[in-house]
């Protein structure tokens, strides 16, 4: 027996039987003392789990996160879970590879999990630009700003990574630096390092100084890479004296490598990083950053999400302000 043998026997609706099996209470009594008794007769059971799958392949949000150890992501996630809870709106979370082609696994999920609206956090925007139009439900790509694609289905939520990269090397000019060194993504997969690569280089370019390859190390957004990039940098630029990390977890993996090193920081080498992660706060030193507004970033990506999952707005592009936290790891020569 199934709900519709139900309502076809007590001469009520198919919803009206489902909010009577669920114990809604917009039901008259006669409505649920009929459903009940035919229930009872027939000893029928509700199929709870077939109930809640329906329930959360009909009304959940898809979260696609590149790279699996991204510190500054982990608060992010966390808020847009709180966002989307209050909204009644459950949250399934997929990581992936720095590398890994988003809008793949983007088109997987909306063919065999039915989302009703996807959440990006981190993106490749030459992916968005090839694949995009394969995705059917309303998305919004957070921390990178897509306002290149046109779609009504896409939205973003980023800060001006080009100023705010500009913002951090200015600094490093301010405070007296001219040999600066610089730790970012893979150029050709990471369209945020690129943006903030071109920021630091309008710095050099106002400060009348010229920008070579030789002054950027690749790694991927975790410690032991940057660790590792750093070295790299040093050995073969051993004049520099301060490197500006494109994200805080690099900074904190360049600050160990200096060290080991035998070099301390700030007094041989200053390091300014991106992001502005709690971590950042309590290191030795206390770290210099450009601060995203993280919270502000999950709020406004959800509420865009949920606007046009409604239709109540449509697809647009918002860039953020991020801000200089002044720390102890940069200093004045």
């Amino acid at each position: 027996m199934t709900i519709k043998d139900i309502a076809r026997l007590s001469g009520y609706g198919v919803s009206t039987v489902s909010r009577a099996l669920n114990g809604h209470t917009d039901i008259s009594e006669e409505a649920k003392e009929k459903i009940k008794a035919i229930v009872q007769e027939h000893k029928f059971v509700p199929n709870s789990n077939a109930r809640q799958l329906k329930q959360n392949q009909s009304k959940h949000v898809a979260i696609i996160i590149k790279g699996s150890f991204n510190t500054f992501f982990a608060t992010i996630i966390e808020n847009m879970q709180t966002f989307l809870d209050n909204a009644d709106i459950k949250a399934v979370v997929h990581y992936m590879a720095e590398a890994s082609d988003e809008l793949k696994l983007a088109q997987k999920i909306v063919n065999e999990q039915k989302p009703i609206g996807i959440i990006f956090l981190g993106g490749n925007i030459e992916f968005f630009k090839t694949s995009f139009q394969h995705i059917t439900v309303p998305s919004v790509l957070c921390t990178t700003n897509a306002s290149k694609i046109i779609s009504d289905k896409l939205s973003s939520v980023s800060v001006d990574d080009v100023s705010s990269g500009e913002a951090a090397v200015d600094f490093l000019f301010d405070c007296g630096h001219k040999n600066i060194g610089v730790i970012g993504g893979n150029l050709k997969l990471s369209y945020t390092s690129k943006l903030r690569l071109k920021g630091c280089e309008k710095s050099f370019t106002k400060h009348n100084m010229s920008f070579s390859t030789d002054q950027y190390e690749e790694c991927d957004f975790s410690l032991a890479p940057a660790y590792e990039a750093t070295k790299r940098l040093l050995e073969r630029q051993n004049h520099i004296t301060a490197i500006f990390a494109m994200s805080d977890i690099m900074a904190l993996g360049a600050i160990s490598a200096i060290h080991d090193m035998g070099k301390s920081v700030p007094e041989d080498i200053s390091v300014i990083g991106f992001d502005g992660i709690e971590m950042g706060n309590y290191y030795n030193p206390k770290l210099t950053t450009i601060k995203q507004p993280e919270i502000k970033l999950a709020e406004l990506s959800v509420k865009r999400l949920i606007n046009m999952i409604n239709k109540t707005e449509s697809s647009s592009h918002t860039l953020l302000k991020a801000t200089l936290l002044k720390g102890g790891s940069v200093k004045e020569i």
